[in-house]
């Protein structure tokens, strides 16, 4: 059995994030700044109460008799609590041979277009352990983006208001952000994982580097982004947080009302219809929230029994992060129009151009990701360069066939002014001719007369 590092580190950010929150909110309160006290035990609390739900949900503690995890999770150490238990399996599961074990039938990856079924006995213990890695991974996403995210962007915002930064405030905006980081790296592991849940995934580190990375520089240069605007057009952000956040809540809704499917019943079979509608409304909200901040790496479908869908859709990546690179400009260009005395001493230009940079090579690194060291590249019906080139060969025909439409109808004016031109110059010679022709006229008739 693997040693479960990803519950201890998920643990660790968890813990020291929710302390730091505590101490600094403490200083805030002694400082008199009642608000910002509000906020930063808002951002951290109420995370707390969602990984406490979370765990409970996915172990499906709800319908079974054990107070005391009950008891656990309600002082909010729920998670120290799991995690005990899973070193507790850890340990004994080197110890002890277990009597019944389930068989599992995984696909390796294809090697010459080939693809072999592998059996793979799995215990009791390790099944556990699978459920509590899932459960722990799946709190790291929920503490990332509906905690450490609006955290993060709190406290830089505070930063920037009173030009100084704290201990206290450097130590939560580091856990924060590799909080977040840690979240999306988990989101992306666990969208292939569900995605190819009949293939045998194997990431490897160097993927996860190149996932650190990408989510490093994304989510960093789009709080920065968001904090700026913020400082100079308080109004207008809520307006933009609005508009990304219902844009991204109700998009999942909307596919689902026009496919036409039945209400899923298959999430939960101890929940009712509105305990369902309330589960999809909290993921619909997690994926908004998601969203909001960096590409989920997944797309939520309601009527699916995994809620997720299983297709690789290039053109909605691309068009996320054009749409997300576009509005980045535009807040940052409000911000350099805007900008207050305050970054009197920043040099405005040079910020943006690394803004922009740092948010390509997060972009440049998640190309490196899908294109190189993707655990399931192999499966793809096309890799990213392929997308890439068809998308330009599809821009390039679309400009070429442009360029040929309007030579065939400059042509075709041309031919119509030089018709034009002929018949007007055929309409010049006519009347003088017609002139002309009366005096021969007039003297066939005078010998005709003669000679009668």
């Amino acid at each position: 059995m693997k040693f479960p590092a990803s519950v201890l580190a998920s643990l660790f950010l968890f813990v020291a994030e929710t302390i730091a929150a505590l101490y600094l909110s403490s200083t805030y309160r002694s400082d008199g700044d009642r608000m910002w006290q509000a906020l930063t035990l808002l951002f951290s609390l109420m995370p707390c109460a969602l990984v406490q739900f979370t765990l409970l949900f996915v172990h499906r503690d709800l319908s079974r008799d054990r107070p005391l995890v009950l008891l656990m999770h309600l002082l909010q150490l729920g998670p120290l609590y799991r995690c005990f238990e899973v070193f507790c399996l850890y340990c004994q599961s080197n110890q002890n041979e277990e009597p019944y074990v389930s068989i599992t039938k995984k696909r390796q990856m294809p090697k010459d277009g080939l693809s072999e079924e592998v059996e793979k006995e799995v215990g009791q213990a390790e099944g556990k352990m699978f459920t509590h890695r899932s459960a722990f991974s799946r709190a790291s996403v929920i503490q990332a983006f509906l905690g450490s995210a609006p955290q993060l962007t709190l406290q830089l915002y505070i930063t920037v208001l009173q030009q100084s930064i704290t201990t206290g405030r450097g130590v939560i905006m580091t856990l924060s952000l590799l909080s977040i980081v840690y979240g999306a790296l988990r989101c992306n592991i666990l969208a292939i994982k569900i995605k190819y849940d009949e293939y045998e995934v194997k990431v490897k580190p160097l993927a996860y580097i190149c996932i650190f990375l990408w989510r490093s520089f994304e989510i960093a240069t789009r709080v920065i982004v968001l904090v700026l605007f913020t400082s100079v057009l308080k109004i207008w952000v809520v307006a933009v947080i609005l508009v990304n956040f219902f844009s991204f809540f109700l998009y999942p809704w909307i596919l689902f009302w026009y496919s036409g499917s039945p209400f899923p019943e298959n999430i939960e079979k101890a929940l009712s219809r509105v305990g369902t509608t309330i589960v999809l409304c909290f993921f619909t909200l997690l994926y908004a929230g998601i969203n909001m901040f960096c590409w989920s790496a997944v797309q939520l479908k309601i009527d699916s029994p995994d809620l997720i869908s299983k297709s690789q859709n290039w053109y909605r990546l691309l068009i996320y992060y054009m749409m997300r690179f576009i509005e980045n400009s535009v807040l940052l260009l409000l911000w350099y129009f805007f900008k207050t005395d305050i970054y009197m001493y920043v040099c405005a230009p040079l910020l943006i151009l690394q803004l922009l940079i740092a948010y390509c090579t997060g972009i440049l690194f998640m190309l490196v990701f899908y294109q190189f060291f993707h655990p399931c590249k192999k499966l793809f019906s096309s890799s990213v360069s392929e997308s890439f080139r068809s998308c330009l060969r599809c821009v390039c025909w679309s400009r070429v066939r442009r360029k040929s439409t309007e030579i065939v109808a400059k042509a075709d004016t041309d031919l119509k002014s030089h018709t034009d031109q002929d018949q007007d110059h055929n309409q010049d010679v006519t009347p003088s001719t017609s002139m002309l022709s009366p005096e021969p006229t007039e003297t066939w008739s005078a010998v005709d007369l003669c000679s009668a």
